[in-house]
């Protein structure tokens, strides 16, 4: 069974950078896509990034050019730079891994972005 654990969210204050990274474990078959999405409060689960084993990647209109998605392959890791962070960015971040066989969640975690 595939497990995604997440760390690097917390507490910045706007214009300031976050980094978050995702491990998988467990891994049989391998992982296609990795991602991250975001859910505020009252809101709906977002994508945030994306990117393939290939590094093709797709970003959410409202955080393109300030956040960079990327990952390493040989250790399944996905990682999000997050740069100029805005009040709006301020969510429980998720990240999404797949492969031929199922979609994998994180736990989430927390970025707040103070004004």
């Amino acid at each position: 069974q595939v497990q995604l654990v997440e760390s690097g969210g917390g507490l910045v204050q706007a214009g300031g950078s976050l980094r978050l990274s995702c491990a998988a474990s467990g891994v049989r078959i391998r992982i296609d896509a990795m991602g991250w999405y975001r859910q505020a409060p009252g809101k709906q689960r977002e994508l945030v990034a994306a990117i393939t084993s290939g590094s093709t990647t797709n970003y959410a209109n409202s955080v393109k050019g300030r956040f960079t998605v990327s990952r390493d392959n040989a250790k399944n890791t996905v990682y999000l730079q997050m740069n100029s962070l805005k009040p709006e960015d301020t969510a429980v971040y998720y990240c999404n891994a797949r492969n031929a066989l199922a979609i994998y969640w994180g736990q989430g975690t927390q970025v707040t972005v103070s004004s």
